[in-house]
């Protein structure tokens, strides 16, 4: 009797043999096979549900009367371009001479549906179906994969929850769409400039993503910019050398200290009062006193590892390239053994692999570029107590741990293009950072009144590195992008404050002169690629009500395996824009339309509440705390209830 492993693509089923010990050369089209074991592959979905003039001709044409379409039993058919390959795996899962069946495909939702879709297409199955679970391609993880593989219902719920969410999918879209593009496609089509009626794609996710988008539009479009005239003071220690340059801060007691004088009591909104200001310091110089000097110690830990949505982000901002890419490139990265599984949410490490993460450490010191920092964090055993750290949590870990090297893939790295090393190196070194301390900043904080005025200056210096050494931007560069996350503190920090050891709360200083320094509020900035992927992950914080913000925790719009798809999917649309060199996303005029469209007629499609809680709906049915009936009963209410009340408008 043999054992069939299948996977979800052929290199896939390639490594499965190889951690077997099995050739992989030659073989049979669409499988290989030997005395023990059988390896095929689904080449992604090889089943799709039917549409609806597969259940009824009639169907296929678009009318009012046929809507809602919520058929009894769900129909499924083969995707015609892969037909040969089901065959292939259908006769394969059927034969008589298998004990076994080592489910291999991704281990998570979607893998779990590719799989179970082929299985019911495939009466005939006798063999018990075991379902191999890992974190990263390596041998070594292959293998526990296989020996630890449980029955296939102990991933029942698994199941149910793909199964819903396709279902989910297909009704909102099918019937959504065609109901709101009979009711509106003349009309939209008319306002851009269009013959024929316009077809209005929605769907659960895409019309909330969209509505997202479209809304940031119209903040930027609705702003209007504030100038304001900023007072800066040079001082000196002596009466004559210029030592720092400090900002005028109104304060309750100052004479100036009026709301519409000032923008955020640092700036003059208008210039005139700003000079008239300055006036009041001349002849110079004048003499001041330090009101108040503080120094702390400031610390910035590493930050937590990547998860899909982080990398993805990352990726935007630096190498400006889409989450879609950046998707492609780290499973690739998976797949040559580099880095673990690519699609998580999590953003910490396990408990049983933080017992075994010295492995990965010890394999990373056979890249050159990583091995002074790997025989550092060796020498000093910085990864014994890492357990017991912020960066391991069993609880903030639901299918898979974050994305980390594996340690492995030496011999692969060389074949890696330039962005896959990019999104490698990327991945090493923010693991590589939870080993080293933090890094140490000192923080100076100076006040000086003048004539009952306050001037103030910031900076901050860094003492130790830590684990900003690991990059190689330079440690100036890297303390200024820690500083630019709070805009008062850029706009205040001096140079050379930290160097004037002498001074002290009480001491005399001197205003040498003053000068005005025009500055201008911004617009909210456009969502780039990156930054939806994370509005997206977090769309619980969109929620003003805490206590439906409490319930949808952790639940985000769609998921780490489809979100950049959306993005994909509403560009092809041409609902929004992608503007390739900097990431950001703006919408269309047909984007704009359709939104406006969804306000007046299914407005909750728009809600990031509900897309989050639908999501969440999964995750319940996942842990089994709500049953199957329970949420397609919802889910074909909302339907129904959204369908009737467009056709009734």
């Amino acid at each position: 009797m043999k054992k069939l492993f299948i996977a979800e693509k052929p290199s896939v089923a390639k490594q499965f043999a190889e951690a077997l010990g099995v050739g992989t050369g030659g073989g049979n089209r669409g499988y290989l096979e030997n005395q023990d074991y059988i390896f095929t592959w689904c080449v992604g979905h090889l089943i799709s549900m039917s549409y609806p003039e597969k259940y009824d001709e009639e169907l296929k044409k678009w009318k009012m009367e046929s809507l809602p379409f919520i058929p009894k039993e769900y129909r499924y058919e083969v995707i015609p371009s892969v037909r040969e390959q089901f065959s292939v795996v259908s006769t394969l899962l059927q034969r008589k001479d298998l004990e076994t069946i080592y489910i291999c495909t991704d281990s998570g939702r979607e893998g779990e549906y590719i799989y179970r879709l082929v299985a019911s297409q495939c009466p005939e199955i006798r063999a018990e179906e075991k379902r191999v679970w890992i974190d990263s391609q390596t041998k070594e993880e292959i293998l526990r994969g296989i020996r630890e593989a449980k029955t296939k219902t102990a991933y029942d719920k698994l199941g149910t929850a793909a199964y819903l969410r396709a279902k989910e999918d297909y009704l909102m879209g099918i019937n959504f769409s065609r109901v709101l593009t009979l009711r509106y496609g003349r009309e939209l089509a008319r306002a851009l400039g269009k013959e024929k009626s316009t077809v209005i794609a929605v769907g659960r996710v895409m019309s909330c993503v969209l509505a997202m988008i479209v809304q940031r539009e119209m903040e930027i479009r609705a702003f209007q910019k504030t100038s304001f005239w900023k007072v800066l003071g040079d001082f000196s220690l002596d009466g004559k050398n210029t030592a720092l340059s400090c900002e005028f801060r109104g304060k309750e007691e100052s004479k100036h200290y009026r709301e519409s004088d000032l923008y955020k009591n640092m700036g003059f909104l208008q210039e005139e009062k700003a000079k008239t200001f300055q006036e009041i310091f001349q002849p110079y110089p004048r003499e001041g006193i330090i009101t108040s000097l503080e120094k702390k110690k400031e610390v910035k830990n590493p930050p937590l590892l990547f998860n899909l949505a982080e990398l993805q982000n990352e990726c935007a901002k630096i190498l400006k390239i889409s989450p879609d890419d950046t998707l492609k490139l780290v499973q690739e990265l998976y797949e040559k053994k580099l880095c673990t599984y690519p699609r998580t949410d999590a953003r910490v490490l396990s408990t049983a692999v933080s017992k075994e993460i010295e492995k990965n450490i010890r394999g990373l010191s056979a890249f050159p570029q990583y091995f002074p920092f790997t025989k550092e964090i060796l020498e000093r055993k910085s990864y014994s107590g890492i357990a017991k750290t912020k960066y391991c949590d069993d609880k903030k870990i639901t299918d898979h741990y974050a994305i980390i090297p594996t340690g492995q893939g030496r011999t692969q790295y060389n074949s890696l293009g330039t962005l896959q090393k990019k999104v490698f190196d990327f991945i090493v070194r923010r693991f590589l950072s939870i080993f080293y301390p933090s890094a140490e900043y000192k923080k100076y904080n100076l006040s000086i009144t003048v004539l009952e005025e306050e001037f103030f200056a910031s900076e901050k210096q860094l003492e130790k590195p830590g684990y900003l050494q690991l990059y190689e931007k330079s440690i100036e560069k890297e303390e200024k992008e820690g500083n630019s996350e709070n805009e008062e503190d850029e706009e205040n920090r001096v140079s050379g404050l930290s160097g004037l050891s002498g001074l002290k709360k009480g001491s005399k200083v001197y205003l040498m002169n003053t000068a005005l320094k025009e500055g201008e509020t911004s617009p909210p900035k456009r969502y780039t690629s990156g930054t939806m992927i994370l509005a997206m992950e977090n769309a619980g914080k969109l929620i003003e009500d805490e206590s439906l913000r409490e319930q949808i925790k952790g639940s985000g719009i769609g998921t780490s395996a489809t979100r950049a798809g959306i993005l994909t999917k509403l560009e092809k649309n041409e609902y929004i824009r992608l503007d390739k060199k900097n990431q950001q996303l703006s919408p269309s005029l047909l984007g704009e339309k359709i939104v406006q469209i969804l306000w007046n007629s299914i407005p909750s499609l728009l809600n990031p509440t509900l897309t989050a809680s639908w999501e969440k709906g999964l995750s319940y049915v996942e842990e089994g705390t709500i049953e199957e009936k329970e949420y397609m009963k919802k889910l074909e209410d909302f339907v129904r209830k959204n369908t009737e009340k467009v056709k009734s408008s």
